[in-house]
């Protein structure tokens, strides 16, 4: 029998990093649980800086990391999935799910909160028919699974939500495919947390599965236009009948910033009328449901008054310049290279970046470029540095400032120059056995169709400029480890 959780008892959210994982984490945390968030890299949860929550490690295609993190847990969240990996993604699915209900079953995990998809009838939909078969696997144990079912989701970094964001802020006139008048229910993030935090503690729910939605039943086109009228513009949607679902995903790699992979598992997911019946959820966890407008709106006050992180995050206002039309989901291009030297041999050098118009390689590029940032009006050429070798919070290099940096560790500048977008640039120094990885990382969050233009034809130059540069911080640190000490 299923019973309540006491206050000691440990709250599991596995998959924190994830979209839903980042937001329930604090919502937990919030109502006096003690939470641990899980994910696979560790670093990324304590970046988030929750107060009072545990962060760990575990991977549930690792049977051997779950033990670990499951241990004295009470209530588990199983917010994993695969989308991200390609064509393989229900096999790994399938077998994570399978590895985290045993696992769950040797710690004695007294219940499994898993957030599944609404199912339509014979969905055609890898995606959906994944997340149907996962319930179905961790059912399949001893640990009793309350399975919540929802549909689209209005919050900020929701993937369905940031597409349809980026396509009316950024094209008045779409051709579409077909999916645009499929119905679907949509659900506000806040509501979607409540009902994932009422059933957990209700003995009721034990076993059962629920659909979860919203008060309004809608076609993506007119949840589109309604965003459109909350956000000022004004958009014309064609839709067209030769749109295959893997075209579809292209052209939304193409006009959006979310990742073609998640692309092609929303559309595949777009294309079917999916309904929900949310009686039950309704009447077990009574709660009042945001209507769609009142939904976007809360999506945007979210936030622009969302914590400001101490480095970049995706989603982060801050480093979209407190900019909400600019794209949530970053561009990214990354350079790294390893060394024997040591972090703070390492930091030394990185902290020197941009010191009389060094970048560390590759200077002529970046002198071209800062050259017409100039040009433009913007604030290259005309700002110096405070110091040759030391930086703090608040300090400019260029037409760069310093808006995190934790001491051989990270470094994170924010990009100031006048462009179609917002930009951050981080160093990362990543201890290894005996070696250091050095990293650095550019993230864009494009300003609609221009902003993805101008990204476009640089990634061949960024992915070679930060490799380069990762090598001669990592050649400079080297030679300076080497030189004699000398005494003063």
């Amino acid at each position: 029998m299923t019973t309540h959780a006491e206050p000691d008892d440990v709250t599991l959210v596995f998959g924190a990093s994830g979209y839903i994982g980042s937001n329930l984490v604090p919502f937990l945390s919030a109502r006096g649980k003690r939470v641990r968030a899980v994910s696979r890299n560790r670093a990324v949860l304590e970046g988030r800086e929750w107060p009072g929550v545990e962060c760990a490690a575990a991977d549930a295609l690792d049977p051997d990391s779950l033990a670990p993190a499951l241990q004295g847990v009470h209530t588990a969240y199983y917010l994993v999935h695969s989308m991200a990996a390609g064509s393989n993604f229900g096999d790994l699915d399938l077998q994570a799910a399978a590895n985290f209900r045993d696992a769950a079953a040797l710690a004695e995990v007294k219940r499994i909160v898993y957030l599944g998809g609404l199912i339509p009838h014979n969905p055609e939909s890898l995606h959906l028919q994944s997340r149907y078969e996962t319930g179905e696997v961790l059912r399949s144990g001893s640990v009793p699974i309350t399975e919540v079912r929802a549909g689209m989701i209005i919050g900020p970094g929701s993937a369905a939500f940031e597409v349809m964001r980026d396509l009316v802020n950024n094209l008045p006139v779409m051709i579409t495919p077909r999916w645009v008048y499929s119905l679907s229910p949509p659900i506000a993030l806040p509501d979607l947390l409540a009902y994932l935090a009422g059933v957990a503690d209700l003995p009721a729910a034990a076993g059962q599965i629920y659909d979860a939605a919203g008060p309004d039943v809608l076609t993506y086109a007119d949840i589109m236009r309604r965003l459109a009228k909350i956000l000022g513009r004004k958009i014309w949607i064609l839709p067209v009948p030769v749109l295959t679902p893997k075209l579809s995903s292209h052209w939304l790699g193409l006009v959006t910033t979310v990742p073609t992979n998640i692309a092609r598992a929303l559309v595949d997911g777009l294309k079917h009328d999916v309904l929900a019946d949310d009686t039950a959820l309704r009447a077990l966890v009574p709660i009042p449901l945001l209507a769609l407008e009142e939904a976007i709106l809360d999506a945007l006050a979210q936030e622009a008054n969302h914590d400001i992180p101490a480095h970049w995050v995706e989603g982060s206002i801050r480093c979209r310049n407190f900019e909400p039309r600019y794209a949530y989901y970053a561009k990214q291009a990354t350079g790294s290279c390893q060394s024997s030297s040591s972090p703070t041999e390492l930091w030394q050098q990185i902290c020197r970046v941009g010191n009389d118009g060094d970048f560390f390689a590759l200077n002529t590029l970046w002198w071209l470029r800062r050259a017409g940032d100039w040009l433009v009006g913007g604030p290259s050429f005309r700002r110096r540095r405070r110091d040759p070798d030391n930086l703090r919070v608040g300090d400019v290099v260029d037409a760069w400032r310093v808006i995190a940096l934790q001491p051989q560790r990270k470094l994170t500048l924010l990009l100031e120059m006048k462009l179609p977008g917002a930009g951050v640039l981080e160093f990362d120094i990543i201890p290894n056995e005996g070696s250091c990885e050095v990293r650095a990382t550019a993230y864009f969050h494009p300003a609609g169709v221009w902003g993805l233009l101008y990204w476009y034809p640089l990634v061949p130059f960024h992915l070679w400029i930060f490799k380069a540069m990762s090598r001669e911080i990592v050649r400079r640190a080297s030679l300076k480890g080497s030189e004699p000490l000398v005494n003063p």
